[in-house]
């Protein structure tokens, strides 16, 4: 054989392995645009946490079961388990991110101006790492 056969087959031997081999969920567009959908509406409803939390309950309810479904959307597909773990962190209502806003806002019945600024800073960026997982593997 010559040493370009052979060079070929080597070549097309690694990229099979690393294609076999990948670790990551190929991009979804449905998620891409779900996630960008959720972040949009969490931010907005955040907005209303001055008032009182049963004035918002439905918007909140509708809110959980969004970033429910994002979760098994992402929990379902193979090879995605980075992205579902940061919506266990987003959703999480003992945690730093909107399920703990949520929690936070229906045990005090309303929250600070102050507060919600911040806490909008801290949960966009939890969503636009999620949205940049996504984006990301358009590479992929």
């Amino acid at each position: 054989m010559n040493k370009q056969v052979i060079r070929l087959s080597l070549l097309i031997g690694i990229l099979t392995m690393i294609f076999a081999c990948s670790t990551i969920a190929p991009f979804n567009k449905t998620a891409d645009q779900q996630d960008l959908a959720i972040k949009a509406e969490a931010l907005s409803l955040m907005d209303k946490a001055t008032e009182s939390f049963t004035l918002h309950k439905s918007e909140i309810e509708n809110l959980k079961l969004d970033m429910e479904k994002a979760y098994e959307y992402a929990k379902a597909e193979s090879k995605n388990e980075i992205t579902t773990k940061q919506w266990e962190i987003v959703k999480d209502p003992n945690g730093n991110s909107l399920g703990g806003f949520l929690k936070k806002w229906e045990d005090e019945g309303s929250l600070s101006p102050v507060f919600i600024t911040g806490a909008k800073k801290v949960i966009s960026g939890h969503f636009d790492s999620i949205i940049r997982l996504e984006e990301g593997k358009k590479g992929s």
